[in-house]
């Protein structure tokens, strides 16, 4: 029977073609039983609580959404979707949960209240309401490292609530206006990774959190066109160059309720990366980066105190990459931390006191992230590659030095939990032609269980084209790697219009064989178009030098980049050099309009989704650390503006924006569309009301990816 062609209906339709894959995987404290969240099966876009017993070698739901509140009816405040927002949380139900660390219970917020799953309680008694909404909704709720306390905080200060039930208690009174406890700033959210702004000590008798005070922030005025209104949003929006959230560091007893601010040095103008307990649970450690971003220092400070101590110090003449690989080893005094010093990322073994006892990992391929340590094995497992940066695996090495051990064997992409004792690990692994599957290991590799096949009968009814991996050279030699996606029935023959997928910001790689759940490429292949993928220098996972190519100059090499790609296709001849068009979002959006201005001859068409258009439009942490202050590098800024440029455009371009989007605030394309049309320059242009940055909901999808189609058919043909 022939196989079925890919459609924008199908891509977006119920069940999904990536199959029932299983996030947020995590490992009971016990080690017996894995949690997760899975989509509910005639709907993806709800998460339900499920477990998996590994003795039992069974699934079952522990909680579903529906049960407690119906899907249609789930509220979600204004602060919480701003933080689903940066977290890209784009389901709703159950979206997180956490384990109490002395196990038997779960916790778990929905529709402003905080649910506790007790594993022990009588089958009808098992789910029990924590903390109500009637008070206002709760945000970010978390156990105490006993069990016996909850967190939350609710309107910028912290409560805490007996786990069993009882009256909350206020820790923080000073909350409100522009002065917020326990919840982090919108650049840690957004661009730091940090979702998070308060943290338990590890004996429950202290909580370090952050407080922010936003009123140096700038006011920016934001209007939200909605289906049934128009709102004027006023955010605090600090854009480079602006002042930012003043941050400090607080530590409040539990107890009496009393707060001690540690003393993270003179300067306000900082940033608070990170902050942890060390195991004594009487010394905080506070990561603090500077305004430039090339210093980063580790302190220590007394939780009693306050009082600090430099343990040690990053600096960069780039930027310094913040990570969250610290981790303190519970039976020494030592503790494990990653840099970029030798130009990748590798981890290192420091005592307390800052003496560096030995390198961990060395070589020319960096480490992607520390999975966890194995203190009674002398054991560091981490994620990274060493042969080829299309595959990621879990690797082990010795905390006393020494070359590193793959643990992981298939070929392709591996993400790997690992239990709390390490002694078993579950590894959701994909390829290029296959979604994930999850399976259960011993930490030896021996295969325990397959938690999830992900057998989707239907998705073999589709024709998935195999994509081929490619190996270009930029203009200095550097090694670019790109990803070719003919249409199927590809006749070698024939002649094809070929689209440019770009992203090619810092951070990301989108050129690896791992399964693409968006199914962009295989979409456009089957509409007819040869697609070409490649991760430009500025990207991540290379190593420093490739990443700091675009320092203070964004839009210069990696256009270059991008453009030998295309240099590549028409090479081929089976390709169109005629009949080339460039797709991409967010900074994909960027690229593809300083890919069309700055090569007006070579792109015939482009879409461009959600672009930033002038860097002095976007935040301070994230363009700062790329393009420095705009009053020290002002010539780099204005060649990175698209405004720079604009009236060079030729190809036909659809420019696309959600109308509510505060993350690339709509203004970039009003701008633009102004900047053409007084140059009379023609366009098209398609804004989404409500939408923010990530355009979600699938009927919405629909309308968006056929129109990206249709626009690629009508103008390459």
């Amino acid at each position: 029977m022939p196989k079925k062609r890919l459609t924008v209906e199908r891509v977006f339709s119920d069940p999904n073609l990536s199959g029932p894959v299983p996030i947020q995987l995590k490992f009971s404290p016990d080690g017996r039983r894995v949690t997760y969240l899975r989509p509910v099966d005639e709907d993806d876009e709800v998460l339900d609580l499920w477990a998996y017993d590994i003795a039992a070698g069974e699934h079952a739901p522990l909680v579903r959404t529906e049960d407690l509140v119906p899907p249609d009816e789930i509220e979600v405040s204004e602060q919480e979707a701003a933080r689903r927002e940066r977290m890209r949380i784009r389901q709703r139900g159950i979206v997180e949960y956490g384990w109490a660390e002395s196990g038997g219970r779960l916790l778990f917020p929905l529709s402003g209240a905080c649910y506790v799953y007790s594993l022990h309680a009588e089958p009808g008694e098992r789910v029990r309401c924590a903390v109500s909404p009637d008070d206002g909704p709760a945000y970010d709720p978390k156990f105490s490292p006993q069990g016996d306390a909850i967190a939350y905080v609710r309107e910028g200060d912290l409560f805490i609530v007996p786990a069993e039930g009882g009256e909350a208690r206020q820790l923080t009174t000073d909350g409100e206006g522009t002065v917020q406890n326990g919840v982090a700033e919108f650049v840690a959210q957004e661009e730091m990774g940090r979702y998070t702004g308060y943290w338990w000590s590890p004996d429950g008798r202290y909580i370090a959190y952050t407080q922010i005070d936003e009123s140096p922030v700038p006011v920016v005025q934001r209007s939200a066109y909605c289906v049934d209104r128009v709102e004027v949003v006023e955010q605090r929006y600090p854009a480079a160059g602006d002042p930012n959230a003043l941050v400090r560091v607080g530590v409040v007893d539990v107890e009496t309720g009393l707060t001690t601010w540690m003393n993270t040095g003179k300067e306000r103008d900082v940033y608070i990366a990170r902050v942890d307990w060390l195991p004594d649970s009487e010394t905080v450690a506070i990561q603090v980066q500077s305004r430039d971003q090339k210093t980063l220092d580790l302190l220590f400070a007394d939780a009693k105190t306050g009082a600090t101590r430099l343990v040690l110090r990053e600096e960069d003449d780039h930027w310094v990459e913040l990570h969250d690989d610290l981790t303190f080893l519970k039976d020494s005094d030592r503790f494990v931390w990653s840099s970029e010093r030798t130009g990748y990322r590798h981890l290192y073994l420091y005592g307390l006191d800052g003496h560096l006892v030995c390198q961990l990992t060395r070589g020319q391929w960096p480490v992607s992230k520390l999975s966890g340590i194995d203190e009674k094995h002398g054991v560091a497992y981490f994620e990274g590659w060493r042969e080829s940066p299309l595959e990621q695996h879990l690797y082990r090495a010795s905390l006393e030095g020494g070359e590193p051990v793959q643990v992981t064997q298939e070929v392709g992409w591996h993400e790997v939990v690992l239990a709390p004792d390490c002694a078993h690990y579950l590894d959701t692994h994909s390829d290029v032609l296959h979604p994930p599957q999850v399976r259960l290991y011993g930490a030896d590799g021996e295969l325990v269980a397959m938690l999830e096949a992900n057998e989707l009968p239907e998705r073999n009814e589709y024709e998935w084209v195999e994509p081929e991996f490619v190996l270009l050279e930029a203009e200095d030699g550097t090694p670019l790697h790109g990803r070719l996606t003919r249409p199927p029935g590809f006749d070698p023959e024939g002649t094809y219009p070929a689209v440019v997928r770009v992203y090619g910001g810092p951070h990301e790689q989108k050129v690896w064989d791992a399964w693409d759940a968006s199914m962009q490429a295989q979409l456009l292949a089957h509409a007819g178009f040869a697609v070409f993928d490649l991760d430009n220098r500025g990207m991540g996972n290379r190593g420093k030098a490739f990443g700091t190519a675009l320092y203070h100059h964004m839009g210069g090499v990696e256009v270059r980049d991008q453009l030998a790609g295309v240099e590549y296709l028409k090479s081929l001849p089976y390709v169109d050099g005629d009949r080339i068009g460039v797709f991409g979002w967010s900074y994909g959006g960027y690229m593809t309009l300083m890919c069309m201005l700055r090569s007006p001859d070579v792109f015939k068409a482009g879409v461009a989704v959600a672009p930033v258009t002038d860097w002095s439009l976007y935040d301070t942490h994230y363009t700062e650390r790329y393009m420095g202050h705009p009053d020290e590098n002002a010539e780099g800024y204005r060649e990175s503006s698209v405004f720079t440029h604009a009236g060079k455009l030729r190809g036909k371009l659809l420019l696309v924006h959600g109308m509510a989007d505060d993350n690339v605030d709509f203004q970039n394309s009003v701008l633009l569309m102004e900047a053409l049309q007084r140059a009379s320059i023609p366009f098209q242009m398609m804004a989404y009301p409500g939408k923010k940055h990530g355009i979600s909901g699938k009927p919405v999808r629909v309308h968006l990816f056929e129109m990206i189609v249709e626009h690629f058919r009508r103008h390459l043909g």
